[in-house]
């Protein structure tokens, strides 16, 4: 006989009769149905149970002993590292080869069920791999890349310093060209020249690529990327002049053993600098680049990649959030009633479906950023950097759009499942880690948003710039009336992007007058500067959810769920920055009055199919790790479940109570 599933009845009605195929916009958002089915071949589909059912997720030994929140900070690293390991042996057995599964189960967001906490190896495959394909001659590719597809070797990228992050320039760590013998010495001479953050460094890699000023000749020449041996392969024991170690604990993703590194005059060859875009000579002799932002490519992948990251979060945070507010009850609606379900309040669904609609939003608009990635990687392989200024821009602009916003609507998810949200093993803790650390690496936010700022008045000042700022040289013409469809709601977001980056000129020109020199000038114009930077990458988001909808081959219900999203979260934006539309776009007190009459009736028409959309998302329990989201809606019964786990619960009596409590008890104080 068997086992009777259980399903919250609550779940089960939300889910009955929906009005679209959940599969299709699985499929959507996937890319396609044979996206979707590669993806689930890794996943959850029959023909790859094998790999992740028998080889990975029933696998005891990739199940944690104890909750991690229990174990110690040096335990919590050993223990993922052990997980780290044994799934690497495994996935090299496996029918899909290593790396090509790897990528893709960490995409689909199986790393999460596995390495809570975090990955020690996942520098090794986002940044190292990359940065030696990216920046390594074919020879230089052809000594490593092998050993590190193979393990072999371990690596980890090493930029940012104790004294200096973003600002490239202001890096200290040194690489000065020996002709007499060939090589270089790095060194780190002081203690803010000490790379600081790189992930996997403090234990885990015995490689990095380091990013260091190249002297030769007596000159700076700027920062270039080397490739250097940290550890012996076989004992790991930090090599002669390698000061490293790890950093200590974080806000999250604490298995992630970011390190610090030091170089008290360590020699390498002169071929381990990655040569592929400039070279030192034998003699000393510097060959620059033919582009000076071709080492952009690297930077541009990561913050693509960050991008797919935080909406992969932001989705799971959205799914638990949903299903819980949709299992618990709470109050009285109407005297006498029965406790209505979270989601039946205005508030309630105020604070959850604009997040579900942003997951949309930012997926459609990472998607396309890929596309030009490729696009743009493709033409600088044959020379053509056309394509590499508005690749950059809009990098910048859709991580620190994506990652800030994320970390916010993680936060009001967080915070609408109550008291239980708060609870480590809701999940919410360590999303949020991981998204908010976003807003930081690879380009702290704020300096992205002034680089961003920065392309934008160029572009309207010379009327020269890439697609993605078009709208800067060939102004919309026409009347200023307000127009509340989706394409009459895209037209006020470019007069605000196009009167912010106005305003901002207008502000350096002011204070360029005043006498300021540029770089003041700049300073005091930071704040609208910022503003014009996150309308662009506002319009860029909304603009990527109008224009997939329309190219898009979809059925007409699932059509008219996911524009009703759309329109929501674009809604969304004005009402939460309406003094910038009052400003820039002509919006009047009554078109703002409209535009929320219509938010809150898509509030309404959404909120039935609220559990049907996050069920498309297609995440697996294991990925959302949350008691409060779990499919089948048993909550209260996992939560349960999760407290009996305490190590405080083992005993009846703490052995404390009589070192302790006890005595003082008997004191009378």
């Amino acid at each position: 006989m068997t086992k009777e599933i259980y399903e919250n009845p609550d779940l089960k009605k939300e889910r009955q009769n929906c009005p679209f195929n959940k599969e299709e916009i699985t499929n959507f958002l996937d890319g396609g149905k044979e996206k979707t089915t590669e993806r689930r071949q890794l996943v959850n589909s029959m023909a790859a149970l094998y790999i992740l059912e028998t080889y990975i997720l029933s696998d005891e030994q990739l199940k944690d002993p104890v909750p991690m929140e229990y174990l110690s900070h040096a335990d919590k690293y050993a223990e993922d590292l052990r997980k780290s390991c044994l799934l690497m042996h495994k996935l090299a057995d496996s029918p899909a080869g290593q790396v090509q599964t790897l990528r893709s189960l960490m995409g689909a967001g199986l790393g999460s069920a596995i390495l809570k906490e975090g990955n020690p190896i996942a520098l090794h495959y986002v940044m190292f791999i990359p940065a030696l394909m990216g920046q390594g001659t074919v020879e230089q590719q052809a000594k490593w890349l092998e050993k590190a597809y193979n393990l072999n070797i371990i690596g980890t990228y090493a930029q940012t310093e104790l004294g200096h992050g973003t600002f490239l320039r202001g890096l200290e760590t040194k690489a000065t060209y020996d002709p007499a013998t060939k090589e270089f010495i790095l060194e780190s001479p002081s203690l803010t020249a000490y790379k600081w953050w790189p992930g996997s460094l403090g234990k885990t890699a015995n490689y990095a690529v380091v990013m260091a000023q190249l002297y030769t000749k007596g000159k700076c020449e700027g920062i270039h990327p080397f490739m250097v041996q940290l550890r012996d392969e076989e004992t790991h024991e930090p090599l002669p002049g390698i000061l490293v170690g790890e950093i200590g604990p974080k806000l999250g993703m604490n298995t992630n053993d970011n390190g610090y590194l030091g170089f008290d005059k360590v020699r390498i060859p002169r071929e381990q600098l990655l040569m592929k875009h400039s070279q030192v000579l034998e003699n000393g002799t510097y060959v620059k680049p033919t582009n000076s932002k071709l080492s952009y490519a690297t930077m541009v992948f990561v913050r693509v990649v960050v991008c797919q990251d935080v909406t992969l979060n932001l989705r799971k945070a959205v799914t638990i959030a949903t299903r819980y507010s949709c299992v618990r009850r709470q109050s009285e609606l109407k005297p006498g009633d029965r406790e209505p379900q979270v989601m039946d309040y205005q508030a309630q669904q105020h604070k959850l479906l604009p997040p579900l609609a942003a997951t949309f939003g930012f997926q459609l608009a990472a998607d396309h950023l890929w596309n030009l990635y490729n696009t743009a990687n493709n033409s600088m392989e044959q020379g053509d950097m056309e394509l590499l200024p508005d690749l950059h821009g809009l990098s910048c602009a859709l991580k620190a759009l994506c990652s800030s916003e994320a970390a916010n609507f993680v936060e009001t998810c967080r915070q609408s499942c109550g008291g239980h949200g708060y609870m480590s093993c809701s999940n919410f803790p360590r999303i949020y880690g991981q998204v908010t650390a976003a807003i930081t690496y690879e380009g702290e936010n704020t300096v992205l948003w002034l680089q961003v700022a920065r392309y934008l008045v160029k572009t309207r000042k010379e009327k020269s710039g890439g697609l993605s700022v078009k709208y800067l040289i060939d102004e919309e013409k026409g009347p200023r009336t307000v127009d509340t469809t989706p394409e009459g709601i895209l037209r006020l977001y470019r007069r605000v992007a196009v009167g912010l980056v106005d305003i901002a000129i207008a502000e350096l020109e002011n204070n360029s007058r005043k006498g300021y020199a540029p770089h003041d000038a700049w300073n005091h114009a930071a704040v609208h500067l910022i503003k014009a930077a996150q309308a662009h990458a506002r319009l860029f988001v909304v603009e990527s959810f109008v224009d997939s909808l329309k190219e898009s081959r979809l059925s007409s219900p699932v059509r008219s769920i996911l524009s009703q999203l759309c329109e929501l979260f674009i809604i969304y934006w004005i009402l939460d920055r309406s003094g910038d539309f009052f400003l820039c776009a002509n919006l009047k007190k009554e078109d703002l009055l409209l535009l929320n009459s219509k938010y809150v009736h898509l509030l309404a028409a959404i909120r039935p199919q609220a559990v049907n959309i996050v069920d498309s998302f297609d995440l697996r329990d294991e990925i959302l790790g949350s008691p409060l989201g779990c499919w089948d809606g048993n909550v209260y019964q996992r939560l349960f479940d999760e407290a009996a786990k305490s190590p405080l619960n083992q005993k009846n009596v703490h052995e404390s109570f009589h070192k302790y409590l006890k005595p003082l008890l008997k004191s009378n104080l």
